[in-house]
């Protein structure tokens, strides 16, 4: 449904997005997860026609964005961060309005406008607001228009950016749970930062930063790839004075180990971390044995999505920075070239001195 290839941006020396290629099938949940600046916004913008991209394709249900921008944009329905809503305006009047806009009194498998309307203000659950000022609204309702006007004319691709910003946590999770829905029978690309965000709603998800894709993946595989299940939540019983903690934390194999508390008599919590593909379950069993604690308890927790976040955008910053380094290193020595002849020269005639010196001995 979505196919972009090498899609690069730049405003002025900022280059926003990088060279970013992906494609999008029929069906699928994807979000794109960054921090802010990543170029998250970006992308969505030129995939919906919105800016100009510098290079790149974008293949919209197989139209060329470039070469048949309206049969493209025809396919996709866009909530921005911001819903583009007239606030004087009733919610009837605009989406009245916008089903006029889209011309969707053209379109054969379209209802006529106020049974079309009807049917996405009852999928959206803005029917008992349908003739209220837009400005008297809640954010979570005004959300819920703006899910209205990106659905007026049954496109099969909807493109949402940032859909739960500024909402409170109920307003997030009944936003989340019509996403879903809607999601049955769309394909779907939506925008975050929030990590919990894309995990409970997405089956897979594009990591950006810095203009980059850093990791493209099936969510239930990104822990896999990033070593999972080498987290461990442990309930253990020992006496008061024991040095849990100390002890556990000196045993070959463990990474890390965190406090967590203590929520029965008797009892303390606590977070294990085992170095990459090693399983101290056994050792850890042993040890707590041979000194009579027991397990109470032991969940792998695998590595949780911040985890990877973190060590992924930290990874991409630093081949960021060594690629910066290679050019600066490049750019002196094509500046001063006889500089690197003499290096070249100097480490030739160590290498040579040190070959002599061996035979002597």
């Amino acid at each position: 449904m979505i196919t972009v290839s090498g899609l690069t941006k730049r405003y002025g020396d900022k280059v926003a997005v990088n060279n970013i290629s992906f494609t999008i099938n029929q069906g699928d949940i994807v979000g794109i997860l960054g921090p802010n600046g990543a170029g998250k916004t970006t992308t969505m913008n030129m995939i919906t026609g919105y800016i100009s991209s510098h290079a790149g394709k974008i293949i919209i249900d197989g139209h060329d964005l470039l070469e048949e921008p309206s049969k493209a944009k025809a396919s996709i329905g866009y909530l921005p961060e911001i819903p583009p809503l007239y606030h004087d305006m009733t919610v009837k009047e605009y989406l009245s309005f916008v089903y006029n806009l889209k011309g969707c009194a053209k379109k054969e498998n379209i209802k006529k406008k106020k049974e079309h309307i009807a049917e996405v203000c009852e999928v959206v659950r803005i029917t008992g607001v349908y003739n209220r000022l837009i400005k008297n609204l809640s954010k979570g309702y005004k959300q819920r228009v703006g899910l209205a006007q990106a659905l007026l004319g049954d496109p099969p691709i909807l493109i949402l950016d940032e859909p739960t910003a500024g909402l409170d946590p109920k307003e997030i999770v009944e936003i989340r749970n019509l996403i879903k829905r809607l999601g049955t029978r769309r394909t779907i690309l939506l925008s975050s930062h929030i990590l919990s965000e894309v995990q409970a709603i997405c089956e897979r998800i594009i990591i950006m930063n810095e203009g980059f894709i850093v990791m493209d993946a099936l969510a239930d595989d990104l822990t896999m790839r990033m070593g999972a299940n080498t987290r461990y939540g442990v309930r253990l019983a020992a006496l008061d004075d024991a040095d849990v903690i100390g002890v556990l934390g000196a045993l070959p194999g463990v990474a890390k180990i965190e406090y967590v508390g203590s929520f029965e008599k008797g009892t303390i919590d606590f977070i294990i971390e085992a170095e990459k593909k090693t399983d101290i379950r056994r050792l850890l069993f042993d040890e707590c044995a041979k000194r009579n604690w027991y397990i109470l308890m032991i969940t792998p927790l695998g590595m949780s999505l911040e985890d990877i976040f973190i060590q992924l955008v930290a990874q991409n910053d630093e081949q960021r920075a060594l690629e910066a380094k290679n050019r600066e290193k490049g750019k002196k020595e094509k500046q001063h070239p006889e500089k690197s002849e003499e290096k070249d020269a100097d480490r030739q005639g160590e290498e040579k001195d040190g070959d002599n010196s061996d035979g002597n001995n």
